[in-house]
């Protein structure tokens, strides 16, 4: 009888042995999720270019903040309560969200986020994306998405219990210390927000708070919006004297400021890209001199490097140096005048071509453009291209027969950032040698647009796609320079910026060119003796100046 009772107490112990084991086993892998689950939420990419994301096999700084602050919270207090993880776990999710915007915006507006001009947008976004929608659908979605956002913040409670659960029993151990010290020291060294160096450490999330806080801080106090812009520009000059003309030399004639997107100095210093754009470059300048035109060059120093084009644009508009960025965002609350407000008070009106613009873009407002012609008021009916879709030849195409340039029009700045090479280079539109076709039901052939829409984007190596782009820049300007002209026109041709590191692969200094068009020689001669040189191609390498010293040049060379 004994040994039976023995035998069953053996039996007994085995199944508790057991059932501990799996318990910890289970409770390993619970833990191993929770793990995953928070660092997932502050750890993601943007899939360019959608509003989805995917999981990054890296470390989110915060998520390592998050267990140390748990551990810690442990070792001196106890288990947090309920409402503590759960205050914990709104501002967890506030990240989360602030990282989200983070790394779609871009994808989705062409540059970071701004919470100055994106949160009050919100309400827009919203109404103009259930118009259309019944009642019931509506509410359908919005009860969804509040119920998604509650279930994930119960999610990352739950993880947190897990957490906080699993390391009181060594919450005030010394080698779990030097283990989340350790592994903060690792986040700390490896950290980089450098895209030409990766690392497994994702982009801090407070980092973007922080700086937007500031920013708003900047905007919104009137001392500190004074400190960041400069009292007066020469534009402000300009507008102050009002006993002679601004712009004189023009004559009353049309300008064209035309920013080429991604086009620097790399595909004149790297021989590789030189010899590959040399070709159309030179198609270029022919049809420019055979059109009874001539064009001056020179090297000035872009405010960015890789994108962010707005501070190019504006630099040149404003006169204002904006290479810290801070100063574009203040200056865009403003009323500050720019070369916009010269060319109104003498008489022009001022187009605004943004063709690549699909969206409200609530910027504009600061540009005050007479008229401003984004991409779905040029009702393109043809094959879309890339990301941005409307290729370049298109749009300049389609806003005079929009906006014809006739007796009875005024004189006309048009300021046109084209887009067909941007980043990432790929679906490269076919040049249509036939304008009038161009603006017809069907303005390419099909075969040729079926293979530019079939390129695949190179991630690995970007450079040769991207000098298939300058090529069809080069190759639309001179078609459009050998078009009959309207109205003699003055333009201004001014690269944004080199291309990132990962096109040029190597270093770059930030100098794009600017181009001079004109058939007036007297003109041209003016700004040769402020440094710039005949043809497409700069006599002297050396930069004139930085983009917001170009304004002085220009009104100089404009004026009397």
């Amino acid at each position: 009888m004994s040994s039976t009772n023995t035998a069953l107490q053996s039996s007994f112990q085995l199944a508790v042995d057991g059932a501990t084991k799996l318990s910890k086993w289970r409770l390993s892998g619970q833990l191993l999720l929770a793990l995953i689950f928070l660092n997932s939420t502050l750890c993601f990419s943007a899939i360019w270019p959608t509003v989805y994301v995917l999981p990054d096999l890296g470390v989110s700084p915060e998520f390592v903040c998050l267990i140390m602050l748990l551990s810690a919270w442990v070792a001196v207090f106890g288990k947090p309560s309920v409402r503590a993880l759960g205050v914990i776990s709104a501002l967890y999710l506030l990240m989360a969200f602030g990282h989200y915007a983070d790394v779609v915006v871009p994808n989705l507006l062409g540059r970071p986020v701004n919470l100055y001009w994106d949160v009050p947008q919100l309400p827009r976004f919203v109404w103009v994306s259930i118009q259309g929608l019944p009642v019931w659908l509506t509410v359908v979605v919005v009860l969804g998405a509040c119920a998604a956002v509650w279930a994930y913040h119960r999610l990352l409670l739950l993880a947190m219990k897990t957490v906080s659960h699993a390391v009181e029993p060594v919450a005030k151990t010394l080698w779990l210390w030097s283990a989340l010290l350790l592994a903060g020291v690792v986040v700390l060294l490896n950290y980089s927000e450098d895209p030409e160096k990766p690392t497994f450490v994702s982009k801090a999330v407070v980092p973007v708070y922080w700086k937007e806080a500031m920013k708003l801080r900047d905007i919104l106090v009137p001392s500190r919006a004074a400190k960041l812009l400069p009292a007066s520009t020469v534009i402000d000059e300009a507008l102050a004297n009002t006993g002679k003309p601004a712009l004189a030399s023009l004559n009353k004639r049309d300008v064209y400021m035309i920013f080429l997107e991604t086009y620097g100095a790399v595909l004149y210093d790297q021989k590789e890209s030189a010899d590959a754009v040399a070709q159309t470059r030179k198609q270029l300048e022919k049809s420019i001199l055979a059109s009874g035109r001539h064009v001056v060059s020179a090297f000035y120093v872009s405010p960015t490097i890789g994108g962010a084009s707005d501070l190019a644009h504006l630099s040149v508009l404003s006169g204002i140096d904006l290479k810290d960025s801070r100063k574009h965002d203040v200056l865009l609350t403003t009323n500050r005048p720019t070369l916009m407000d010269v060319f109104e008070r003498e008489g022009y009106e001022t187009f605004g071509l943004y063709h690549s613009v699909g969206w409200e873009w609530v910027e504009r407002a600061f540009y005050s453009f007479d008229q401003y012609i984004d991409g779905p008021a040029l009702n393109y009916q043809g094959p879309a291209f890339g990301f941005w879709k409307i290729p370049d030849q298109f749009a300049a195409a389609r806003v005079e027969q929009l906006y014809p340039r006739n007796e009875q029009a005024k004189p006309r700045f048009t300021f046109f950032p084209t887009i067909s090479s941007h980043f990432p280079f790929h679906q490269v539109p076919p040049y249509q040698p036939d304008w009038k076709k161009l603006l017809g039901p069907e303005p390419f052939d099909a075969a040729a647009a079926a293979r530019a829409q079939a390129e695949p984007v190179s991630w690995e190596y970007m450079k040769p796609d991207y000098l298939r782009t300058i090529n069809y820049t080069h190759t639309w300007l001179a078609g459009y320079f050998s078009q009959p002209e309207p109205r003699e026109t003055v333009y201004v041709m001014i690269g944004d910026h080199q291309p990132t590191g990962s096109v040029s692969r190597e270093p770059t200094p930030w100098d794009v060119p600017v181009f001079i068009v004109s058939k007036d020689k007297k003109l041209l001669d003016r700004f040769k003796a402020m440094g710039f040189t005949d043809g497409l191609t700069p006599k002297n390498r050396a930069p004139q100046g930085s983009l917001y010293e170009l304004t002085s040049v220009l009104l100089k060379g404009f004026g009397q």
